[in-house]
């Protein structure tokens, strides 16, 4: 190998300077902002539902699993764990009040969160439950797994039974990809505690011959 092949071996580096060690006694996730999905989950409760936001939320793989975190002090852990399921609503960026209201918090032990029947939904077809009405897309999943002790937090797997999707959002043969995420713009959580309405795309610079 030629000295102008060496890789380097010095320690120096010229961004040392701009970046900020992170206490890992307290929640890094606290200190920058990160991009996240932000969704809705719905649980059957008793005779009636639940709904409740999630940002911890992403597909496992790509055989229909999807996966959310939540604590087991929450309903939401509590009523998949019980009736064995849960929907997924994928709310759009003129749907964030609805998505705000669905975490008001309960009135007591037992008490439904306030004004959460008054809330635009729909029922499940596959699942009990229900799921937002005009959501961008919807999932209905039938418990899989739960995987807890995650640092306080638990992960709750389930299996997709039934998937429905806006007209606007879906992707088809002959429309730019950068036109469908423009007519149907994507709803961001920019955690902790802000929000973004994603309009803009662009393809992403894949190397040649790349494959999943």
């Amino acid at each position: 190998m030629s000295r102008a092949e060496e890789p380097r071996t010095d320690d120096a580096d010229p961004n040392d300077e701009d970046m900020v060690e992170l206490d890992l006694r307290a929640p890094i996730w606290d200190r920058v902002f990160t991009v996240a999905p932000l969704v809705v989950v719905g649980t059957r409760e008793g005779d009636g539902f639940d709904l409740a936001p999630k940002h911890l939320a992403m597909p496992l793989g790509w055989s229909g699993h999807f996966g959310f975190v939540c604590t087991p002090t929450h309903g939401t852990y509590r009523n998949a764990r019980e009736y064995g399921s849960f929907t997924v609503s994928y709310p759009g960026p003129d749907q964030v009040l609805v998505t705000s209201l669905s975490a008001a918090p309960r009135c007591g032990d037992g008490e439904p969160t306030p004004g959460l029947p008054s809330l635009p939904t729909a029922p499940a077809v596959e699942v009990e439950g229900r799921v937002l009405r005009h959501a961008r897309l919807v999932l209905e999943c039938e418990l899989d797994r739960i995987i807890d002790d995650l640092g306080g937090g638990s992960l709750i797997v389930g299996r997709t039974v039934a998937a429905r999707a806006h007209r606007q959002a879906l992707r088809v043969t002959g429309v730019d990809d950068e036109e469908v995420v423009a007519r149907s713009p994507l709803l961001a959580y920019l955690n902790p505690g802000q929000y973004a309405r994603i309009s803009e795309s662009h393809a992403f610079p894949l190397p040649e011959g790349f494959r999943r």
